[in-house]
């Protein structure tokens, strides 16, 4: 079933996305600073009403026209974790966890350069591991998942990394994030990543109200076709890092402005929001 004709077997009513509320409260507050003059920008009474009321179908519609927008904004975005081999991707994506792509770009090298085998990396010496992985933090237990898997790899898959979702969350430090990370870079098989700017996003956005990581990859998913996921996944977290961020967002900056029900969130003037702007490349 797609998700328009869902959309009219639940009678047409989205559920109201926990964003959607705050976003017009702010819309409605904007639109009368300006004087009051609703749907001449993106704000006002007008806009408020617009998400509100949204059906699942209009959701539907606005969140793949969003996606278009931003694949004409980004048409670069790719995974910004450097890798040859999808080895060395699912390694670096468990590194990746609480630090930045750019830092483990940066140890991965090393690390790759002295054990480039899961065999190797599995007999490597513990406390060896531990300090090539330090830069990155969290290293004893990052040192436990990376050999671990490396054993997994090596005694249950031959020292190759499996090409299916079911397999890969069998390894020590992967869950369905990471899995999905390498599924859609290594092997050109799609998937959602719902990382940290993925998921403040499709709330901000007012796709989901799901904080769940697995309902919120189920939801979106059922939005877009399944050819879609992977690019959708790099844009989303290439717009969070670059223009959506947690704190303050570049409202006044984003292309996506009058699709968005948390606009006003950061700085809606334009040469404030411009300073916000973080232009990459993170890796």
């Amino acid at each position: 079933m797609t998700a328009e004709a869902d959309g009219k077997t639940q009678g047409g009513k989205a559920r109201a996305p926990r964003g959607d509320k705050a976003g017009a409260a702010r819309g409605e507050k904007e639109g009368a600073a300006r004087g009051g003059k609703a749907g001449a920008q993106p704000g006002g009474a007008a806009r408020a009403r617009r998400f509100r009321d949204e059906t699942r179908t209009g959701l539907v519609r606005r969140a793949r026209r969003m996606n278009r927008v931003l694949a004409e904004t980004y048409p670069d975005a790719h995974c910004e974790l450097d890798f040859g081999t999808p080895f060395q991707l699912l390694v670096a994506t468990v590194l990746s966890a609480q630090t930045t792509d750019k830092r483990v770009n940066l140890t991965t090298p090393a690390l790759f350069a002295k054990y480039p085998t899961p065999e190797d990396l599995a007999a490597a010496d513990p406390e060896d591991v531990e300090t090539l992985l330090k830069p990155t933090g969290f290293f004893r237990a990052k040192t436990k998942s990376v050999m671990g898997l490396s054993v997994a790899l090596r005694d249950r898959f031959g020292g190759e990394v499996p090409g299916r979702l079911e397999d890969l969350v069998t390894l020590p430090g992967v869950g369905r994030k990471t899995a999905n990370v390498v599924l859609g870079n290594a092997f050109d098989v799609p998937g959602i990543t719902v990382d940290t700017h993925f998921g403040r996003l499709v709330n901000r956005f007012g796709w989901t109200a799901e904080d769940d990581p697995v309902k919120v990859e189920k939801e979106i998913g059922e939005m877009f076709p399944r050819k879609d996921w992977t690019m959708l996944s790099h844009r989303l977290i290439w717009h969070g890092r670059r223009i959506c961020h947690a704190r303050r967002p570049a409202c006044g900056a984003c292309p996506l402005a009058k699709d968005c029900p948390s606009y006003g969130t950061g700085p809606v003037d334009a040469e404030a929001a411009g300073k916000l702007v973080k232009p990459g490349p993170f890796s």
